[in-house]
């Protein structure tokens, strides 16, 4: 697996090429902007979406999306509400056999869909990953340490991409259970917005650290109902990826919520941002996938009801407080 195309040429689809890079691949990068094409061929950098961080010359980027999947692996990197339709694009374009390393963490609104099932419905037969975990992409792209899981059923698949993308600073850990480490993915995003109104709030670490824990039970108890393995939930797709994303306000969605807990219209923080926040559109699809499993998320519910349908933060968050007392398992 020499060469790799990136298709999404947002923060952490650059930060993926130049992990790809550091572990000696030879990297093509898609982005939909000219402007982005032109400032990453030109000054080595990715000024809308990533300024300040210099890429490696040997990067390469590119607007055609033919040019691009000629390559021995394609990690997909667009926002996961576009990933049907990215992936309808692919399909007279991609070789047969090339496999397709799903990073977008999401749930797809219109159907309930994880990233797996929109892709494996527009791509039948391609050999798929996810790679998720705790990881901004700021650092990604400096080469700062980082950890992530890389899930995929075929073991020898998931070697060779380990060993095309792995390095000193960029270690995937390998794990079989796709479904669990999309889980996590996308739900945490739902879950660090509900940490940053906590924090806008100011209502402390003792009930972010709460809302965490309380999260991560929202997570498993949806993953194990689609089939996830328990364990996990307490790797670095689960617990990882929650902890730092509820943890920092360098997380999207964390700054979303702190500002919508700061009293600021969505509408607005939105209208100031150029990258997206998943967890604004996940919440909506997480709650109906939870509603049709019959699976109890009340901290997710919660996040929706801010986002989607008008609730007042202070009186869901008196909701939240008020709901009886169970024992921690349940």
């Amino acid at each position: 697996m020499q060469r790799i195309g990136v298709i999404g040429a947002g923060a952490w689809g650059t930060a993926l090429a130049m992990a790809a890079r550091r572990a000696g691949r030879d990297v093509v990068l898609w982005a939909r902007e000219p402007e982005v094409v032109a400032a990453i061929n030109g000054s080595h950098e990715n000024t809308p979406f990533l300024a300040g961080v210099a890429l490696d010359p040997a990067i390469r980027a590119t607007g055609d999306l033919a040019e691009a999947v000629r390559a021995d692996a394609v990690l997909l990197v667009t926002p996961a509400q576009h990933i049907r339709t990215t992936t309808a694009k692919l399909k007279p374009l991609l070789a047969s056999g090339t496999p397709v390393v799903l990073c977008a963490k999401g749930i797809e609104i219109a159907t309930g869909s994880l990233m797996t099932e929109v892709t494996a419905g527009e791509l039948p037969g391609t050999p798929l990953a996810v790679l998720s975990g705790p990881t901004f992409a700021a650092e990604v792209a400096r080469g700062l340490p980082t950890a992530v899981t890389l899930a995929c059923r075929d073991a020898a698949l998931s070697q060779g991409l380990a060993q095309a993308l792995g390095s000193l600073t960029f270690r995937p850990y390998a794990s079989d259970d796709l479904v669990g480490a999309e889980i996590g993915g996308a739900v945490k995003n739902v879950l660090a917005i509900a940490c940053g109104i906590v924090a806008g709030r100011a209502l402390g670490d003792n009930a972010r650290a709460a809302l965490i824990t309380r999260g991560l039970a929202e997570i498993a108890r949806l993953g194990q109902s689609l089939g996830a393995r328990p364990e996990t939930f307490m790797g670095l797709s689960g617990l990882g990826d929650l902890t730092l994303t509820c943890g920092s306000l360098q997380s999207r969605n964390m700054s979303l919520g702190h500002a919508l807990g700061q009293g600021q219209p969505l509408a607005t923080i939105l209208a100031g941002r150029n990258s997206v926040a998943e967890g604004v559109y996940t919440a909506e699809a997480v709650v109906r996938l939870a509603a049709r499993r019959g699976v109890d998320m009340p901290i997710c519910q919660a996040v929706d009801a801010i986002l989607n349908h008008g609730a007042d933060v202070n009186a869901t968050i008196q909701s939240l407080l008020s709901r009886p007392l169970k024992p921690e398992g349940a």
